[in-house]
């Protein structure tokens, strides 16, 4: 009776979408549509004769890297290396048959699997050379872009050969590269903390200096402002008495003396000035080992 009815809900679930598709395409589009969805397939090597139980878990699409089992066989899906800005992923496929013989897109064995580590190795080590010499926060950024893919892709690698250790524990090649697919991850882990790392120091590292940049600036328009101060009473005597009226004789004798007093006005508001802001002042704190 439950098996009768899944098959009505099936049966009228498949109507009710080919009736939606009808509605929203028209005659033509639902029908190419409908035939997609019932011929798409996974393109998988020519040689692997999988079982219909394990085809059937599988869709239109490589997916996420993992191991699937189904009739005493086992099919590992894992990615090729991700390629900087790309989001799609080249699939590999490795498929174990009844008797145990592991075959991939060349033929028997596992080879191709030692290649792809070798290919995560060597992007890895090749970031690392970069890191080491990079001057420019452009460089790390790239640096950053592929290797947050690296570390996402090893680790979800080395959960796709842990399934298949789950399932067969006594694999001994497959522990092999899992063991070395955990180096790569910690690697790849490492060089993105890396990069990180040295972009947040540099990041720190400009805004220390732009903060001494500040206090030098901050230094100089400080004496320059002692400067104009120790001119100002000067300069106002001057512009009063050097008005176009008649000024006493006895001005124009005491000159020397108008002068003297003028510098001398000037220099105490000087002192006074730069003896109580200088003290208080934060840059004076931070330039005073220069």
């Amino acid at each position: 009776m439950s098996d009768g009815h899944s098959e009505n809900h099936g049966g009228i679930s498949g109507f009710v979408a080919e009736i939606f598709i009808f509605r929203l395409c028209g005659v033509g589009e639902s029908a190419r549509i409908t035939a997609m969805i019932e011929t798409e397939t996974l393109k998988l090597p020519a040689h692997f004769e999988v079982e219909s139980e394990l085809r059937e878990q599988l869709s239109g699409r490589p997916g996420h890297q993992r191991c699937v089992e189904g009739a005493g066989e086992l099919l590992l899906i894992v990615h090729d290396v991700p390629r900087p800005r790309i989001p799609e992923r080249d699939a590999l496929f490795f498929w174990k048959r009844h008797d145990g013989v592991w075959m991939q897109a060349s033929g028997p064995g596992l080879g191709a699997l030692g290649d792809l580590l070798d290919r995560y190795a060597k992007a890895i080590d090749g970031h690392e050379e970069v890191i080491d010499e990079a001057d420019t926060a452009a460089e790390i950024f790239k640096i950053l872009r592929h290797s947050g893919p690296l570390t996402r892709s090893s680790r979800n690698l080395v959960v796709a050969l842990e399934q298949v250790l789950s399932i067969d524990p006594d694999d001994r090649e497959i522990r092999n590269f899992h063991d070395r697919a955990r180096e790569i991850e910690r690697a790849a882990d490492l060089l993105n903390t890396d990069g990180r790392v040295a972009l947040e120091f540099w990041r720190a590292e400009r805004a220390e200096e732009q903060a001494l940049s500040g206090a030098r600036l901050n230094r100089i328009a400080f004496r320059l402002n002692l400067l104009a101060g120790f001119f100002l009473p000067l300069v106002a005597l001057g512009g009063i008495f050097g008005m176009n009226v008649d000024l006493p004789d006895f001005v124009k004798s005491m000159f020397w003396i108008i002068l003297l007093c003028g510098l001398g006005v000037g220099g105490v508001l000087l002192w006074m000035v730069g003896h109580q802001t200088g003290k208080h002042s934060d840059f004076e704190d931070e330039l005073g080992d220069e």
